[in-house]
């Protein structure tokens, strides 16, 4: 049925009169297209194209455009992104800014990515700090965590939370270690959890200072699975496993409780699966070979908890009509 039927419908029961219906048609008529997603769509995938662009350009003509044009090129147009993100800013205020134009957050993100290719291009050519990686992932961190608060941005927040993320891995874990992908050293599981740990607080404290507190979220998300990667981690590969999985219940407690008061479906699904992991594990882990039989009952009885749980997903948030 179109527009134009369901309003002579209406009409005709008296619901609306002829005005309201000719209003409606007009409106459906001339009103404007956003276009605003497919805009932000391209911007970034524009962003991500020039800095990729940038990296083959450098690849593949290093030999006649030489080195030092390159990082001059590369440093001109850093330092013009965060010019142009510099002058447009909004002033500094802890609570959530209302940025009409699009343009400061893209220019930001690029001087964000054009200030990674010129470290990585610096290392790479006159290895300007040595054998210091971590140095190499420390002052990215700092510079994009400033810029995140100063220009209130979180794409760039969440690159310097994975920077930050880096660079303790670094400097903790030796590169052999991250070399061979063995996530079974202690220091590397113990500063994951952590970590984790300690960015979930910045982001309670967020909450609770009302300081950024739009910024909790991105703490929540990647501390918490930081949190519990790590300790999923040292559950499977250390002794004292009961240890580990009451901390991996601790934090889904607290993830589920967090999901209900934000009504956070992503959070929710987060604290139930690594549950659900670590459960599974626990229970295998120190079944008996009679337990073999018992196994299809299992998965049975929890497949119907996973059919239950999505059935009951705006339930358990608390989401009713009016939400």
């Amino acid at each position: 049925m179109n527009l134009q039927n369901f309003t002579n419908n209406l009409v005709g029961k008296n619901i609306i009169s002829a005005k309201q219906s000719d209003q409606l048609l007009d409106y459906e008529q001339n009103k404007p297209l956003s276009i605003h997603w497919e805009l932000r769509t391209l911007l970034y995938f524009g962003i991500s194209s020039l800095s990729t662009g940038l990296g083959i350009l450098i690849y593949q003509n290093i030999d006649t455009i030489g080195h030092n044009v390159l990082i001059a090129l590369i440093a001109i147009a850093c330092g013009f992104c965060f010019w142009y993100a510099y002058k447009h800013r909004h002033p500094f205020t802890w609570q959530e800014v209302s940025n009409e134009s699009k343009m400061v957050d893209f220019a930001l993100l690029g001087a964000c990515l054009l200030f990674l290719t010129l470290g990585g291009y610096l290392q790479f050519q006159y290895n300007i700090f040595g054998t210091r990686y971590g140095l190499a992932a420390f002052i990215p961190a700092v510079v994009f965590l400033f810029c995140a608060y100063f220009f209130d941005h979180r794409g760039v927040l969440s690159m310097g939370i994975t920077a930050l993320a880096s660079w303790l891995g670094l400097n903790i874990a030796p590169l052999e270690v991250i070399g061979n992908l063995n996530l079974s050293d202690n220091r590397l599981v113990f500063t994951g959890i952590g970590l984790g740990i300690i960015l979930v607080a910045v982001g309670w404290l967020s909450d609770w200072q009302d300081r950024k507190k739009h910024f909790s979220f991105m703490y929540y998300l990647f501390g918490g699975n930081l949190a519990f990667v790590a300790s999923l981690s040292a559950l499977l590969f250390y002794d004292g496993k009961i240890i580990y999985l009451l901390l991996i219940a601790g934090l889904c407690f607290l993830t589920i409780r967090h999901a209900r008061l934000t009504k956070s479906f992503l959070l929710l699904l987060m604290g139930v699966v690594y549950g659900y992991i670590a459960i599974t594990y626990f229970i295998f882990y120190h079944a008996t070979g009679e337990f073999f039989i018992f196994y299809p009952f299992y998965f049975m009885a929890t497949a119907g908890g996973v059919i239950w749980f999505f059935m009951s997903i705006k339930k358990i948030l608390g989401i009713t009509k009016d939400d």
